[in-house]
């Protein structure tokens, strides 16, 4: 689908410098599907109760391999 749009070129300049991404289309590409899938994103609060450690968990252990 094709489309003519206006930009503000002072915010594609700068989402470019932060992006590295080289082109208005690919620029707009990331926008579109970060647009779509930021309200997707669990919010941490709602991971809260969700996966709790089971009572024998020992992180000590779990340290003891990384030395």
């Amino acid at each position: 689908m094709g489309a003519n749009i206006v930009l503000n070129d002072d915010l594609v300049s700068e989402a470019q410098a932060l992006s590295q991404i080289k082109t208005k289309r690919g620029l707009i590409e990331v926008a579109l599907q970060e647009f779509v899938a930021n309200p997707k994103r669990l919010d941490l609060r709602e991971l809260r109760g969700i996966n709790e450690l089971s009572a024998d968990y020992d992180y000590k252990l779990t340290r003891a391999d990384f030395h």
